[in-house]
């Protein structure tokens, strides 16, 4: 037999050597760092709280909440060892009896019926690698897993992967499984809901009990079976868990004070983008959650009540305002979110009729006027819009009143009088005075502004009238603070108000209002027996029904009408509309 020179063996070797050195290099040259896990953050739910630490909505992604791996109850960490991998706690991240008895099997199948990868595996592979099947994603795999397994514990290692999984139904890791599946935190599962969910994670949809109920029943009792094998649980408790039903339906949290939940949205992706949805804030809102269930009752009564007099579609939004913090502590922007998602207390520009003339008033006080002054209620006219054209307003109910003290003109709204000092202290300062109180919107610069011509929402009205309440321009605030995951501080806001008007004015604008619930318009709020401040505002057609008033601790506006600008309805005035919705709301707040 010919023997191989010393000198070719050393070269075969040494070219046998490079090419399978030079493989590995291939293989692991792109292996991540498993240091990374270090700072792994997931992608994690934010949460919305009201003041009061109810929770009010979820913003994600993927919907995650993190659960410490210390806070995994035994039972559930079983139920995932017990169908996923029985030998985690002994093996060093690839278990290789696991992966011969899985080949076997295979074999015995003439296919692939069992994997071999272990927990530490599916969580390389969730976190670094992709989902290819291949032999060097398998090496890089078992790589990986050896390097988990050496830098972290095994319960940390649990703790990741099960924070990690998807559970299907939008359902990632297995505190929001636990909530989406059965409304309750990991922490509190019992057994036979410990088991459906370890269950679900080799395929979702396949063993979603909402989708296929009888796999899913099959899955969980193969679960069950394995932790009765393994001794995770006693006979009893087999026997008591094997014979619970399954969920019939998801559990999707429906935002509380959801309009309100959509302009706070809106606001903080403006300024935090995308980790509103997956950093896992926590976002303390301004909202007071007793506060927000009575104005949506109010809401909802009050146009009920309007609705038995007119044709249905009518609308209705309410915001109600602390005057020192300027914090909104309810918000209503329509009857139903889950049908139109339009807020109407944010988003709707309506004309305000009558409910824009204390802004003439507080002009006409700044100027010097008083509230016992007086003021002509009688036929005037103005040149229109148009060359030739006149404009001669009218009363609302056709009357003229002679000469009347301010006090009487805005009790009564009085349109000729109030058009009258609006021409006197002149629509340019009646601007100046509405930017001071804090409307932004486009005024339309002619005197038919005096009778709310100029359209704005219910949010910046509101606002205003609570600088008459206090003398300072409020502006509102959604939220009052915002923590990391960590829970550490990342923002708080606080309250920012500047000087309107002068304690005169202020004074001024008390008596005013306060004669229009004595003896106007909004007699009716006298019922809540306490000294309360506000004004009636209608639109001609009866398109619009608006009160907004004040008490010494809010400032709470509501209007009334329908999104296609047509009339609520004949002799629909703020009064009869709008009014009882506020009177209802305020009697909350005494």
């Amino acid at each position: 037999m010919k023997k191989w020179p010393v000198v070719v063996i050393v070269c075969l070797a040494a070219v046998i050597f490079g090419g399978f050195a030079g493989l590995l290099y291939w293989n692991f040259s792109d292996l991540p760092e498993i240091r990374q896990l270090e700072i792994y953050k997931p992608l994690e739910t934010s949460v919305v709280y009201s003041s009061d630490n109810k929770v009010l909505a979820e913003f994600y992604l993927e919907r995650r909440i993190f659960i410490q791996h210390f806070n995994i109850p035994a039972r559930l960490k079983n139920a995932f060892i017990a169908i996923e991998d029985e030998r985690f706690y002994s093996h060093p991240g690839v278990d290789m009896i696991g992966i011969i008895r899985a080949l076997v099997k295979d074999i015995m199948a003439g296919g692939i019926v069992e994997g071999g990868s272990t927990i530490t595996q599916q969580l390389a592979k969730m976190l670094f690698l992709k989902s290819e099947r291949s032999l060097s994603r398998k090496i890089k795999e078992a790589v990986l897993s050896a390097q988990i397994e050496r830098r972290y514990t095994k319960d940390e290692i649990l703790g990741m992967y099960m924070n990690q999984a998807y559970f299907g139904t939008r359902a990632y890791g297995i505190e929001a499984a636990a909530q989406t599946y059965f409304n309750k935190s990991a922490v509190n599962l019992d057994v036979a809901e410990a088991a459906m969910l370890a269950g679900l994670t080799k395929a979702p949809s396949v063993y979603s009990p909402f989708k296929n109920p009888e796999k899913a029943l099959n899955r969980r009792q193969l679960v069950l079976k394995k932790m009765l094998a393994n001794k995770f649980i006693t006979t009893e408790e087999y026997e008591k868990a094997r014979t619970e039903p399954l969920p019939p339906s998801p559990y999707f949290r429906k935002y509380e004070a959801p309009y309100f939940v959509e302009h706070l949205r809106q606001q903080l992706e403006s300024k935090y983008n995308d980790q509103v949805y997956t950093s896992g804030l926590k976002i303390v809102s301004t909202i007071d959650y007793g506060m927000q269930k009575t104005a949506e009752e109010a809401v909802k009564k009050g146009i009920e009540s309007v609705q038995k007099r007119v044709k249905p579609t009518v609308q209705a939004a309410l915001v109600a305002i602390d005057l020192q913090t300027g914090q909104i502590k309810a918000l209503v922007g329509g009857t139903d979110f889950w049908v139109t998602q339009y807020n109407r207390a944010t988003m709707a520009l309506r004309q305000p009729g009558s409910a824009f003339k204390p802004i003439v008033y507080a002009t006409a006080l700044q100027e010097g006027y008083e509230p016992d002054d007086t003021i002509a209620d009688g036929p005037i006219v103005f040149p229109g819009s148009r060359p030739g054209a006149k404009w001669s307003p009218k009363n609302y109910d056709g009357k003229f009143h002679g000469i009347v003290t301010l006090k009487k003109a805005i009790a009564l709204s009085l349109n000729t009088a109030t058009v009258r000092l609006a021409h006197q202290v002149g629509v340019d300062k009646i601007i100046a005075t509405a930017r001071k109180a804090g409307i932004r919107s486009v005024m339309q610069p002619y005197l038919p502004i005096a009778l709310g011509a100029s359209d704005v929402t219910l949010m910046e009205l509101t606002a205003a009238y609570g600088s008459f309440a206090t003398g300072k321009k409020i502006e509102p605030l959604t939220y009052e603070k915002i923590l990391n995951r960590d829970g550490l501080l990342i923002e708080e806001v606080f309250p920012y108000q500047t000087e309107a008007f002068s304690e005169d004015v202020v004074e001024g604008m008390k008596t005013l209002l306060a004669e229009v619930v004595n003896s106007g318009t909004a007699v009716q709020a006298k019922s809540l027996k306490r000294p309360v401040y506000g004004k009636t505002g209608t639109t001609n057609d009866f398109s619009d029904a608006w009160f907004i008033g004040f008490d010494d601790r809010f400032v709470v506006g509501v209007w009334v009408g329908r999104d296609n600008h047509k009339p609520i309805g004949n002799k629909e005035a703020g009064a009869r509309a709008a009014l009882p919705i506020w009177i209802d709301f305020m009697k909350s707040l005494q």
